[in-house]
């Protein structure tokens, strides 16, 4: 510290006072130190007194370090008080703060996701007031997108909210501040990731696979039934029955032309389809239309009991031809166990059951390439349908249970409940087929018919132990 100051008309002016001080703490220190060094070196108890000077001295620093320990850290400097900006840091501080206090990363089970969606008035501050409701029951906003409307908007949340907050209370809160034709159901980890990626992952799909644009669309658009319709076999490549020469949006129902000359039905009676869910689906159709037939490349060679090998991959309509060819080496009998009808009239399905449009086909083939086993995974509204058909010089040899595994595993993966296969009481093959995945099945027999129903597991069947 200096000891010479200036004054404001920059003369040095020296404090006498502070000097007169210092020098007399100096002459009293010397004073107090020739006293302790007679005391020692002269008395008696010399020895003894240093040795509890010593120990004073150490339990002194002790008690400094420790107190230095605990009250060292000096209180942050409230950026209101002392009028400084806070930094990059300490603003992104206080955003996590915030985040957490809201609940974004909460103990787990005290939170409950919910996907909501609810009608705004098209003006300032609408917004700002749904989300100050929303705020008020400590419910944390973690994605919005918006739907423009011609009378308003409509804005689709995704929140988390405390577990003992329901939905009643949430669309209370809404409608009060505003909101209208309020939508809410529960959601989960995977609507977590933001609309583009989605989006994005679904059209990556759809260009690997014709057969992923059913899912895709219901994906996209949520809990809805997807019909696709063919075109008119009597009108051959014009636009079948009800098929519009331009996709068409009827609050409710998607109508989509499909490239087939079909169309495609979407209907969602409970949630209306805003036009920009119109515009994405409208996307993925004209992406499948603009790739054309594709399928995934690659096959699995099965070695089967006997020793022989077979192959399985997809197929689509450019086997039409190997599967009737295969049908022509079928007996009356097993074409009437799978088809349940005239026999003659079993190439008229292969079109149909062939097609991407309607679902997913596995060809069991030998090393020349003749198929001789056909699996079908039909896409039947809301329910999935599986189907064999084994020629009969291939039959109990384990092709069809091949098959089978395969296209529940695929039902596994497309997110579906449940398959049902509908095949006669004397299809003792295919029953022992669907009883062989190892799933809880229920039976149905209606005048003949028998209707197997099996429930599925998150896990592919290929990946469980064999029921035997």
């Amino acid at each position: 510290m200096s000891d010479v100051t200036r004054a404001k008309n920059g003369r040095p002016v020296h404090h006498w006072r502070r000097d007169a001080v210092e020098l007399a703490a100096v002459f009293t220190a010397v004073a107090v130190a020739d006293a302790v060094a007679n005391l020692v070196g002269h008395g008696p108890d010399g020895p003894a007194l240093l040795v509890i000077s010593a120990a004073a001295l150490a339990a002194t620093a002790g008690f400094h370090t420790w107190w230095a320990r605990r009250h060292g850290h000096a209180p942050p400097v409230d950026a209101s008080d002392t009028g400084a900006r806070p930094t990059a840091a300490g603003r992104q501080a206080g955003r996590s703060d915030r985040s957490t206090a809201a609940g974004a990363d909460p103990v787990a089970g005290t939170t409950t996701l919910w996907r909501m969606r609810t009608t705004v008035r098209d003006e300032p501050g609408s917004l700002a007031a749904l989300c100050s409701a929303l705020a008020a029951l400590e419910v944390d906003i973690l994605s919005l997108q918006t739907h423009p409307l011609a009378l308003g908007t409509v804005d689709e949340f995704l929140l988390r909210a405390p577990e003992s907050l329901d939905a009643a209370a949430i669309t209370r809160a809404v409608a009060q501040a505003g909101g209208s034709d309020t939508w809410i159901e529960r959601a989960d980890t995977h609507d977590l990731v933001d609309a583009p990626t989605r989006i994005l992952g679904l059209a990556a799909r759809t260009a690997l696979d014709a057969a992923e644009l059913p899912l895709a669309l219901r994906q996209l658009l949520g809990r809805c039934t997807i019909r696709s319709l063919p075109a008119s076999a009597s009108r051959g490549a014009a636009a079948g029955p009800g098929a519009p020469a331009e996709p068409v949006l009827e609050d409710t129902v998607m109508r989509l032309p499909s490239p087939d000359g079909g169309a495609i039905t979407v209907e969602r009676p409970y949630l209306p389809f805003t036009p920009t869910e119109f515009a994405r689906a409208r996307a993925l159709v004209e992406l499948d239309a603009r790739l054309g037939p594709r399928l995934p490349h690659g096959q699995d060679v099965l070695t089967l009991p006997e020793g022989n090998d077979i192959a399985v991959r997809r197929a689509d309509t450019r086997d039409v031809e190997a599967a009737r060819a295969m049908h022509d080496r079928c007996s009356p009998r097993t074409l009437g166990m799978r088809y349940h009808g005239p026999v003659g009239d079993a190439d008229r399905y292969l079109n149909h059951l062939l097609s991407p449009r309607f679902g997913r086909t596995l060809a069991a083939q030998t090393a020349s390439g003749r198929i001789v086993g056909l699996g079908h995974l039909l896409w039947d509204g809301d329910e999935t349908e599986v189907a064999l058909l084994v020629e009969d010089a291939w039959q109990r040899r384990g092709v069809g249970a091949e098959l089978l595994v395969r296209l529940v595993d695929m039902a596994v993966e497309a997110g579906c409940a449940s398959v049902y296969a509908v095949t006669q009481a004397s299809n003792t093959g295919m029953v022992a087929a669907m009883r062989g995945l190892g799933l809880p099945l229920d039976y149905q027999v209606e005048e003949g018919t028998l209707v197997i129903t099996a429930r599925l597991a998150p896990v592919p069947v290929a990946a469980r132990p064999s029921s035997e």
